[in-house]
């Protein structure tokens, strides 16, 4: 099967992160290439190795830990994304990119790269509608990234609320969507 685009697949510290392994497989199975990278805390709820078998694809964690690499790996990263998909993302990956922190080699790809944006955020419905997540939220859409809102649901807390994990199928046609775009922009300027 033709591949139909490579998806940076950033993934957050938060529980939500399980979902990841059926996203993966839909992605997949819809002929995009997945190119998994944990955030610093997101070992704690999905493993690499988990995500590395169902992506068929090195897991990123660490920009120091790849001593035999020549080139910088985010900077590789970035270049060969059609679209960077953070899902997952927690308050705090929302809050580093909407003020330009790079601490990980999550949060240094996105901003060394020029592929569109999709952030799909999960937490506790009080942050989420925390005035300043509110505003990062905000603000990096002002820059042109796309989200995917989250929609009310059984939270870990315990409660229910607003701050469930988008469902797969609508992550996907968004996904969808900005790839055939991106694809149709490459087409265009390769014409030119």
């Amino acid at each position: 099967m033709k591949s139909k685009g490579t998806i940076l697949l950033g993934i957050s510290g938060s529980i939500a992160a399980y979902r990841m392994c059926d996203l993966i497989l839909d992605l997949r199975e819809a002929g995009v290439r997945v190119i998994p990278v944990l955030s610093r805390d997101a070992h704690h709820f999905v493993t690499p190795l988990s995500i590395q078998s169902l992506a068929a694809e090195e897991v990123y964690q660490d920009m120091f830990s790849l001593p035999s690499r020549v080139k910088p790996v985010h900077i590789e990263l970035a270049k060969n994304s059609d679209l960077i998909l953070i899902a997952p993302a927690t308050a705090d990956v929302i809050a580093k990119l909407a003020h330009g922190i790079a601490d990980d080699v999550l949060t240094c790809t996105v901003l060394a790269s020029t592929a569109p944006v999709v952030i799909v955020p999960a937490m506790n419905e009080k942050m989420y509608e925390n005035v300043f997540t509110q505003e990062n939220i905000q603000r990096l859409k002002k820059v042109g990234m796309t989200f995917v809102p989250p929609i009310e649901g059984h939270l870990v807390c315990s409660d229910h609320g607003m701050g469930h994990l988008a469902e797969n199928k609508t992550i996907l046609k968004v996904v969808a969507s900005k790839l055939f775009r991106q694809r149709r922009t490459r087409l265009g300027r390769a014409q030119e």
